[in-house]
């Protein structure tokens, strides 16, 4: 298994609408693609953060999960044209995890 955690700022005054968007348009259509998505969180004490995290079995399902995803028209022409208005996408963090041996999420 790995993991990516992905922190994103989110633009001023747009904590609520991100949220809304991710919970209503992008996770579920990321999930009905297949991806696991573990969590979503924002920052407590800082509405410009916005975090979640994603599972894949391996670096292959990971890549085919991307094309079919990020490639696909649905994405292109009905999510990804709101995304730059509330979330700067130069600040974008993705960390790639492993699980320890022990590590109770795998």
């Amino acid at each position: 298994m790995l993991f990516e955690l992905r922190q994103y700022k989110i633009r001023d005054g747009h904590k609520e609408s991100w949220v809304r968007l991710m919970e209503d348009e992008i996770i579920p259509f990321q999930v009905a693609q297949g991806m696991v998505i573990l969590g979503s969180f924002t920052g407590d004490d800082d509405d410009s953060i916005y975090v979640w995290i994603r599972r894949f079995k391996d670096e292959a399902e990971r890549e085919r999960l991307y094309q079919s995803v990020y490639e696909s028209a649905h994405w292109k022409e009905n999510i990804a044209p709101h995304i730059p208005e509330m979330m700067d996408r130069e600040a974008i963090k993705v960390i790639r995890l492993e699980p320890t041996p022990k590590s109770p999420i795998q």
